[in-house]
């Protein structure tokens, strides 16, 4: 096993990064050079300029496999800057924070906090596109609209880059660290005046194998409230600084010790069956599970079909480790809006089950 450039756990974050409002430096901005800059000109340095720097890609990576399947499709920064248009709270008719603003923000935090890392460019997943047309083609037959009478914008967007000079082994898997964020304008009410807006940011690792996320709950706020970039800015970089890599190593290990008869694999997904149908006075007594049915028949398919996780031939028991990501591998059928609270919630099943197979009660029932 090789782990290089883990932050220890004492790292906290500079004062200094922590700007006010009013100083805030828009991050499609490059550099930090001083004296003012006329409003022409910042607005041609956003256009012209990226946070993103370009890598020679040490790494390579696996072609077509996303952190995020369910009903997505891939864009990139130019769209999201040039052909989609920003929603605003109508009451006031103020701006939301814009999809690329998000992402810049948060990367633009991570190149701060992990100074002299590789920063890869994110890999960003939309879905649920809201279309629109503009004034003069409103009387228009869809059928004769042109692409410069519509305007369109996504309701939920996902975006996840790695931090490949931070990463370690475990089961003969590489994981890099991962920063992931989600935004979805379906948490927004939009028809009110501005107020705080809602956003997740996740920081784990990544499963080179699968692509698969692992959420830890230091490392994720699901519901990161913002008025501005400035306020988004600290809130991420506060994350950052809770954030132990080194911990949440230990903590994936120690899926490594532990196994699941194929007896209990089964008690399982049965449970997990029924956990759907308990009624709501004994779900309440029982730790939260979200995966779906959908989910879980996936979860017994590559049980035996995934050729990175599934149970050996001739073997009776899987890892913890395996589970684990069968999991979340599972998870990556789940919408937008709901995948990182679910990716956490793979972690919180995988860890309750291996303390079931420790003596644990409160897990037990899943597996009995």
């Amino acid at each position: 096993m090789e782990t290089l450039r883990i932050l220890p756990a004492s790292q906290r974050i500079n004062p200094a990064l922590f700007r006010d409002a009013t100083d805030y430096i828009d991050v499609t901005e490059v550099g930090t050079e001083t004296g003012a800059k006329t409003g022409m000109e910042m607005e041609i340095a956003a256009s012209i300029h990226t946070p993103f720097k370009e890598h020679v890609e040490p790494f390579p990576k696996h072609k077509g496999l996303h952190f995020i399947h369910a009903n997505t499709t891939e864009v990139d920064m130019q769209h999201l800057r040039n052909d989609c248009i920003v929603p605003v709270f109508s009451k006031d008719n103020e701006l939301t924070v814009s999809h690329p603003m998000f992402i810049e923000t948060v990367y633009r935090a991570a190149q701060d906090f992990f100074r002299n890392e590789q920063v890869d460019a994110p890999e960003i997943m939309v879905s649920h596109m809201i279309k629109g047309r503009i004034p003069e083609a409103i009387h228009k037959p869809a059928s004769q609209l042109l692409d410069s009478d519509r305007t369109i914008y996504y309701e939920r967007m996902a975006f996840a880059f790695e931090i490949p000079t931070i990463h370690s082994d475990i089961a003969g898997n590489r994981l890099n660290l991962c920063i992931t964020g989600v935004r979805a304008y379906n948490r927004e009410n939009l028809m009110s005046k501005k107020g705080a807006e809602h956003f997740s940011v996740a920081i784990g690792f990544r499963n080179q194998v699968c692509c698969n996320l692992c959420t830890f709950t230091d490392g994720y706020k699901s519901d990161l409230r913002a008025m501005n970039p400035a306020e988004l800015f600290r809130g991420v970089m506060d994350l950052f600084g809770r954030y132990d890599t080194n911990k949440h190593l230990h903590f994936m290990r120690e899926f490594e010790r532990y196994s699941l008869t194929e007896h209990q694999f089964a008690q399982f997904l049965g449970k997990c069956r029924m956990y759907q149908c308990l009624p709501n006075r004994e779900k309440r007594l029982l730790p939260n599970m979200e995966m779906t049915d959908s989910q879980m028949n996936m979860i017994a398919r590559n049980y035996y079909m995934d050729e990175n996780f599934g149970k050996g031939e001739g073997e009776s028991s899987i890892s913890m480790w395996k589970v684990y990501n069968l999991l979340t591998g599972a998870n990556k059928s789940s919408y937008i809006d709901n995948f990182l609270d679910r990716s956490l919630n793979a972690t919180q099943l995988a860890e309750g089950m291996t303390r079931a197979v420790r003596g644990d009660s409160m897990y037990r029932w899943f597996i009995e």
